[in-house]
């Protein structure tokens, strides 16, 4: 057997393997814009815009679920005393009733008395899986479809992470499969470490009316969403009893200087005071299972149910132990606390404690004051700045240099290019990744900041970028910018002269003071008054210290 024929077994047997996976890949997009437009067409009619007016206007998307009215959207609407207006796809706007919202799933659900709108067609989020093709369609500010699509990058019990954009106003947008039926409620935009500045362009496809949506700017890309099945089972209890039962411990918690979930706060009356937990407490498990983090802690606390005993291992002043407690029911003023400090700027957020009042100092005896400075004089000079290239940067972490094709280390992402800058006439893009300068790693934003520093006036500098993923190396020149400044003087010799004197004069006089009963006297009483003053201030700190806690603390 030659060479030649064993590549050609080779090649075959590769291409006999990678076919089901080609086809399986194509299969799972959508391969037109027919086929979008015909999902948007299928949808669209079950989408609603909700609305909550009072200091400020918050908008979200809704979606129909059923043939009596009912309506699901984010508890970010979640009203006080104002009224709540849904619009139509059609344009016909009405007001709807708040039956009851959950805040772990962030999942609210309104009606409304018209039974001619268009339930949507809900699907079942168990036969998802990464990869899978989604589109979210919601209603854009002209009140026209707003469509985006994307696929399924990862799935969690609780949580569907998408990789699409999402435009403002769409938390609440059905998530849908490529039959048009609803897989889940997008919860907004995926974001770990930092907050997303998301601005969009927007077109419109002559003759469809379909708005599509691209997003630019630094993010990743990714959004979250609640899978169907809990949206169902969310709904189905609201409806039932007006809210979701979550448990209550009663406590609040943070993490101690060791990562450890410690108790910094027990509520009177609750499950947890009832148990005996005290401030101090460190949870180390919740029936079995570590306790990690706080917001592991609180998940665990709020998916059981009010009456349920739990078992917590905890340790107090060095001794591990077991507490059983009965858990309560997380109430609706609870909710609303947490919600308002969860999102402060769209709710009125609460004031956190007023710090005690600290003693004063005494007053002392005043001194001479210094002689007036003379009247400035003004004279200015110029003087070369910076060197530039006219670029404002991001800097991104391991995930997001990944998405955007760094195969290693991290890199800079281009936000921003100054008009009529180097870097526009160079051709410097927003969007693109920039991974070396002059041959070398720029991982961070003083690594290019140096390389640009170290060059003169006119030279230029090799920047290689990354830009749809694809390797360009692109030659900018380095620009000077100048700053001036301004100084102030007259007869600055009398000046230092005039302080010379005033400096003597005092130095006399505080040693003849220092000499005097008064003087000794006014010791005596200011140390005794500091001694006060270190007490008094030691014990307001250390009340100061545990409210701020209980106040960050989350409760549960």
């Amino acid at each position: 057997m030659n060479n030649k024929t064993k590549a050609l077994i080779v090649l075959t047997t590769f291409l006999f393997v990678l076919f089901p996976i080609l086809s399986a890949e194509s299969s799972a997009a959508l391969s037109s814009q027919a086929e979008i437009e015909d999902i948007t067409k299928k949808v669209y009619p079950s989408v609603v815009k909700v609305e909550v007016k009072n200091r400020i206007r918050r908008v979200a998307t809704g979606v129909v679920i059923d043939k009596i009215g009912h309506i699901v959207t984010t508890a970010l609407i979640y009203p006080r005393e104002e009224k709540i207006s849904v619009v139509t796809s059609k344009g016909k706007k009405m007001e709807a009733k708040f039956l009851g919202m959950d805040s772990e799933t962030h999942i609210a659900l309104l009606q409304v008395t018209d039974k001619t709108l268009t339930p949507i067609t809900l699907g079942v989020s168990k036969e998802l899986s990464p990869g899978s093709w989604i589109g979210v369609i919601s209603i854009s500010p002209e009140n026209k479809p707003a469509v985006t699509q994307g696929i399924v990058s990862s799935i969690s019990p609780e949580k569907l992470r998408l990789n699409a954009w999402v435009v403002q106003g769409s938390s609440g947008s059905p998530v849908v499969d490529k039959k048009g039926r609803m897989v889940g409620l997008l919860r907004g935009v995926y974001s770990s470490d930092r907050p997303v500045i998301v601005e969009f362009r927007e077109r419109e496809i002559a003759g469809s009316g379909v708005v599509l949506s691209k997003a630019e700017a630094p993010s990743s890309g990714m959004a979250e969403a609640t899978p169907v099945d809990i949206v169902k089972g969310v709904t189905s209890e609201i409806k039932e009893k007006g809210r979701v039962e979550r448990g209550w411990l009663g406590v609040s918690i943070d993490e101690n200087e060791e990562g450890k979930v410690e108790i910094v706060g027990v509520e009177k009356e609750s499950p947890a005071e009832l148990a005996k937990l005290g401030e101090g407490d460190v949870v180390l498990e919740i029936e079995g299972e570590e306790v990690t983090t706080t917001r592991m802690l609180s998940k665990e606390i709020r998916k059981r149910k009010p009456g349920q005993t739990i078992t917590l291992k905890i340790k107090r002043n060095g001794k591990e132990m077991d507490v059983k407690v009965r858990l309560g029911e997380y109430s609706e003023k609870d909710v609303r606390l947490e919600l308002i400090t969860k999102f402060p700027r769209l709710f009125v957020a609460p004031k956190p404690p007023e710090p005690p009042k600290m003693p004063k100092m005494p007053e002392l005896e005043r001194l001479p004051e210094p002689p007036e400075p003379p009247e400035p004089k003004i004279f200015t000079w110029g003087l070369e700045h910076r060197k530039y290239i006219g670029v404002y940067i991001e800097e991104i972490n391991r995930e997001l240099s990944e998405y955007f094709g760094v195969k290693e280390g991290n890199g800079l992402l281009v936000a921003k290019i100054t008009k009529d800058s180097p870097a526009e006439k160079a051709g410097l893009q927003v969007g693109d990744v920039i991974i070396k300068a002059d041959g070398k790693r720029t991982e961070r934003t003083r690594d290019l900041n140096r390389v640009i520093q170290d060059k003169e006036k006119g030279e230029k500098i090799k920047i290689e970028v990354l830009r749809n993923k694809k390797a360009r190396t692109i030659e900018v020149e380095i620009e000077e910018e100048r700053s001036r400044f301004s100084y102030s003087y007259k007869d600055w010799e009398d000046y230092v002269d005039s302080w010379d004197s005033y400096s003597k004069d005092m130095e006399k006089q505080y040693e003849k003071w220092q000499d005097s009963d008064d003087f000794k006297k006014l010791m005596k009483r200011l140390n005794k008054k500091l001694e006060e003053i270190g007490e008094n201030y030691t014990e307001s700190a250390e009340k100061l210290r545990r409210a701020l806690k209980k106040h960050k603390g989350i409760r549960v």
